[in-house]
């Protein structure tokens, strides 16, 4: 029944299985050998400073366990086992004391998939603090001129908006406007390396449901490949049943200097990024990191994202040996990371001294029961007790989260592999070395 779902639902994560086939076997193979008041919708408060760095995190340990360790034994048996590919890789490591417990090839780097996620999380909570909200407002520039500009929020939603506008247009006296909309905060190529996919939208900063041509809010759905005149055709509807006559079509605008007659502010960072993480939301991903870039003086690019996020996690001693950063979300095959990096950057978020990042953990999916686990783990004694991220393109299988152990000890464990003969066997083995751990 698993398999027949799964040829049914088509694509793994990256939507690219076919298209991907020939490029990942080659792939595998050199890794085996190698100013006014305004109406707002869910007041924003003030912008938090950004969140400061306290302490980096400790040097890495050289050396997991001893050799006679019963956890490295159990572990390695797994590691062995036929069904993940030629290379293998994990780390578990003591939240609390920061030390490496368990390394299989711990700093070897290798295509992490949607595991990514985790550190674009860690930047956005770091350096916006999880409270910040993205903002889109709606500006005059001239007499009868509306700009409808995009801040960056994937997650908009029009209504509360154009009723705020039209109040606002109709206070002074205007009853019919041209509409321009104003996608210059993010820039760059709008569509990722992988192309037209049906896991991400054109990448801009003003869309509407993350530019879902359907009501759904997460999963593969196709997509406008104009999101953004697609926001403004619909804000012009809106704003028709408000009486507000818009003539002509909307146009693309600069809508600099405008004065602003309305805004909608995002849910808190905190928000976004759980939903990112539990639903691994690739919208929401490569959004947060252009918010990155754009908040460290990068541009908002796919490049200047990647760039920000790396930047974010040296500032918090995160060790990045060998990690290679190509874009927010993980889709992209060029992406490294080690699992080290990986299970320490989900340490970082658990220690004490950063409750800033505590977003991070309280995002990830539940074992057996939420968001992208919610299909695995059934009938293992870890359901319920792990939380963790998965990630899954073509031939690259990952997992990465915190369990407790049985003496209370809250770890960070990541288990990654490439090249896999099949992905679901190897991602029963990869939930099999959680459960062990667990």
């Amino acid at each position: 029944m698993a398999v027949a779902a799964v040829a049914a639902a088509g694509p793994w994560e990256s939507g690219q299985r076919t298209a991907e086939r020939s490029y990942a076997a080659a792939r595998d193979r050199q890794l085996a050998a190698a100013a006014h008041p305004v109406p707002t919708r869910h007041a924003a408060p003030a912008p938090p400073s950004a969140a400061p760095v306290l302490e980096p995190v400790g040097p890495a340990p050289s050396q997991a366990a001893g050799a006679g360790d019963p956890l490295a034994a159990r572990l390695d048996q797994l590691m062995a086992g036929p069904d993940l590919g030629p290379v293998r890789t994990g780390a578990v490591i003591d939240v609390t004391t920061g030390r490496l417990l368990y390394g299989h090839r711990p700093t070897t780097a290798t295509t992490p998939a949607s595991i990514t996620k985790l550190a674009t999380a860690v930047a956005a909570l770091g350096t916006l603090g999880p409270q910040h909200r993205l903002t889109t407002t709606v500006v005059t520039t001239a007499p009868g001129r509306v700009v409808l500009v995009g801040g960056g929020d994937p997650t908009l939603e029009l209504g509360g908006l154009a009723d705020d506008t039209a109040a606002a247009l109709k206070a002074r006296g205007t009853r019919s406007v041209r509409l321009a909309y104003d996608t210059s905060y993010f820039a760059g190529p709008a569509l990722h390396p992988i192309g037209t996919n049906e896991n991400l939208a054109p990448v801009t900063a003003l869309m509407v449901r993350e530019g879902r041509e359907n009501d759904s809010s997460s999963g593969p759905a196709d997509r406008y490949d104009d999101p953004a005149g697609e926001a403004a055709q619909s804000f012009a509807q809106l704003l028709r049943a408000r009486g507000i006559a818009v003539t002509g079509a909307p146009a693309e605008g600069s809508g600099a200097g405008g004065t602003r007659l309305a805004a909608h502010v995002s849910a808190p960072l905190s928000d976004l990024v759980e939903r990112m993480l539990t639903n691994s939301d690739n919208d929401l991903a490569e959004a947060l990191a252009r918010q990155v870039a754009r908040a460290t003086g990068r541009p908002a690019t796919f490049a200047g994202g990647a760039a920000a996020v790396r930047a974010a996690l040296s500032r918090y001693g995160v060790p990045i040996g060998g990690a290679v950063f190509a874009d927010g979300s993980g889709l992209d095959h060029a992406d490294r990371l080690s699992p080290e990096t990986v299970a320490r950057v989900l340490a970082l978020a658990g220690a004490a001294g950063h409750p800033e990042l505590r977003s991070v953990l309280t995002g990830l999916p539940v074992a057996a029961f939420t968001g992208t686990l919610a299909s695995r783990f059934h009938g293992s004694p870890a359901a319920g007790l792990i939380r963790a991220k998965t990630g899954t393109l073509t031939g690259t299988n990952t997992i990465a989260g915190t369990t407790v152990l049985a003496d209370g000890r809250l770890v960070a464990f990541c288990f990654m592999t490439q090249g896999a003969p099949a992905p679901l066997p190897a991602e029963s083995t990869l939930d099999h070395l959680a459960t062990t751990l667990t």
